[in-house]
């Protein structure tokens, strides 16, 4: 076994170059939230993985940097990521994660389906899953990647990122994504260039659009009224997917926008600049987003 080289210090960069957009997070990684990391120079961008994982690496002032998605589930402490240099010698670098108070949802739901689906519906559920895990685990190998995003959808936040929900008193996973109020029919654009992944209809997303940006960063669209594009299409920022609706598990019409980066769900406001924060009365009670 490589004896790994144990790097002193690991510098936390709080903001991006304009080429590669500018990233909107707390100075502090934290759960569902990300680090970015100066790597050495003579690290090899394609070798370096976070829990086994690849990560995404951009450029900043001829120096790379790895852009870490950390899940709702990490813990807070020390975190690694490992690489290697161009010689092939092996690295591990460490970063620390702080813990992280999300606020709790609790829902109560008069179909009892939708909180304890039924056998036939469990079927279609964990068939959906994996096409749900394939799409947001996808890498491609992308030279330039867009860290800077358009609001999908015109709307106040109806339920933030990180919620911890208990549906009818029963605890589910975290709300792993942003809710954006508006009006069924409302346009639906893509926040950064990509190339839709797939599409599908799922029990409790509703109608999805899964867009590819490139080095693992993916972002998923729910509960969609219409979709206006298909598997394999290329799309710029700003031009329309589909429309808002309110298929799938939900009380009232919204977008569900995810973001997905190496494998971890993390809060979309964080590419995002100048964000609404306000609350409505739409509310998503779905989703099956691992």
């Amino acid at each position: 076994m490589h004896c790994f080289k144990q790097l002193a210090l690991v510098t936390l960069l709080f903001l991006l170059p304009a080429g590669a957009g500018a990233l909107n997070y707390d100075l502090t990684p934290v759960p569902g939230g990300i680090a970015a990391i100066h790597l050495p120079a003579d690290v090899d961008p394609a070798s370096v993985r976070y829990r086994e994982r690849r990560v995404l690496v951009t450029r900043q002032d001829d120096r790379s940097i790895a852009v870490v998605g950390l899940a709702l589930g990490a813990k807070p402490g020390t975190h690694y990521l490992v690489a290697r240099t161009h010689s092939d010698k092996p690295l591990k670098l460490s970063f620390q994660v702080s813990d992280m108070a999300y606020e709790t949802q609790h829902i109560t739901i008069k179909d009892k389906r939708k909180v304890n689906p039924e056998k036939r519906d469990m079927e279609r559920i964990t068939r959906e899953q994996k096409q749900i895990k394939t799409a947001l685990r996808h890498w491609s190998d992308t030279d330039t990647v867009s860290l800077e995003f358009l609001k999908p959808v015109d709307g106040p936040t109806s339920s933030p990122f990180g919620l911890r929900r208990f549906f009818n008193e029963q605890p589910r996973k975290p709300h792993s994504g942003l809710d954006i109020a508006a009006p069924e029919g409302t346009a639906i654009r893509a926040p950064a260039p990509g190339t839709i992944i797939n599409t599908g209809d799922y029990f409790f997303n509703g109608n999805t659009v899964f867009i590819d940006h490139g080095q693992g960063l993916v972002t998923m669209y729910c509960h969609m009224n219409r979709i206006d594009v298909e598997s394999g299409q290329r799309v710029a920022a700003g031009d329309v997917i589909g429309e808002v609706g309110m298929t799938g598990r939900v009380t009232g019409p919204h977008l569900h926008w995810g973001v997905s980066l190496n494998d971890s769900r993390v809060d979309p406001v964080l590419f995002m600049t100048g964000a609404e924060t306000a609350a409505t009365g739409a509310t998503d009670i779905g989703g099956n987003t691992p």
